[in-house]
């Protein structure tokens, strides 16, 4: 009966000291006076003769420094249970800092990505505005002869095959430059029938005359062209001149030409 006993307050004393250990409570004395006090109320003073009994009977003679043993396991589980939180923290913190950071390149990415688009669409309107060509016809319609006139004329080429950039106006059959570059150039002029008059027109940089197509014989039709390289400033104009006294041939099928296009921008 008294072992019973005995057992009885070793696991009571002991639930109670697991239970202070965790929740933060009672140290290793208080815990060992706990057990005293237990052992008081349960073991009151006894005469000589119930001590030699009680001593023949107790099967627990050193529970104090069992539960002692007992409340050092439960203080280093506690201990241990502290820096696995402690660590769990850290590795909590660790993992915050790196979707922060996760998060910053993506931001930057999304920026870089936005910043290239606007790099990209500039660099298309650029380029946009440095695509220029023409190409266009004497005759827009029907055939004949132009000329001869008394003094040089500006021929305008009215039938448009090609006008990128807008650079050349068919009115006035002038080409202005929209952007300094080097730019390319060429005629071509058709002369028929049985006068003899010439078929001679320049190419003219600015009111200069740079280059001439000139085609001439007394019977049948006579073709003519030439080409030049210019470099070009902002504003400077480029057109076709025929001489006075000379004409040119055109129909349908398009035998008067004038053509130009942007080689590269400087």
């Amino acid at each position: 009966m008294k072992g019973l006993v005995c057992i009885l307050l070793l696991l009571e004393t002991f639930v109670f000291a697991v239970q202070q250990q965790v929740d933060g409570g009672l140290s290793e004395n208080e815990i060992s006076q706990q057990i005293s006090s237990e052992d008081r109320r349960q073991n009151p003073p006894q005469t000589d003769t119930e001590t030699s009994t009680d001593s023949q009977q107790n099967c627990f003679p050193d529970i104090h420094a069992a539960l002692r043993e007992l409340t050092a396991i439960v203080t280093e589980q506690k201990a241990n249970i502290r820096a696995l939180e402690t660590r769990l923290k850290e590795q909590q913190t660790f993992i915050l800092e790196e979707l922060n950071k996760k998060n910053e390149e993506i931001s930057n990415l999304s920026n870089l990505s936005n910043l290239t688009l606007s790099q990209v669409e500039q660099l298309r309107k650029e380029n946009k505005d440095k695509q220029i060509a023409f190409s266009a016809a004497l005759m827009q319609s029907g055939g004949g002869h132009t000329g001869p006139f008394t003094t040089d004329i500006t021929l305008t080429y009215r039938n448009i095959f090609t006008n990128i950039g807008n650079a050349y106006n068919p009115i006035t059959g002038i080409f202005t430059a929209p952007l300094k570059g080097v730019y390319m150039f060429r005629v071509s002029v058709y002369g028929g029938g049985s006068s003899s008059t010439p078929s001679t027109v320049s190419i003219v940089k600015n009111g200069e005359r740079v280059v001439v197509a000139h085609g001439h014989q007394a019977g049948g039709v006579v073709n003519s062209s030439n080409g030049v390289v210019f470099l070009l400033e902002v504003g400077d104009v480029v057109y076709v001149s025929l001489w006075a006294g000379r004409r040119i041939f055109d129909d349908q099928n398009n035998h008067s030409t004038f053509s130009g296009y942007l080689l590269f921008p400087l």
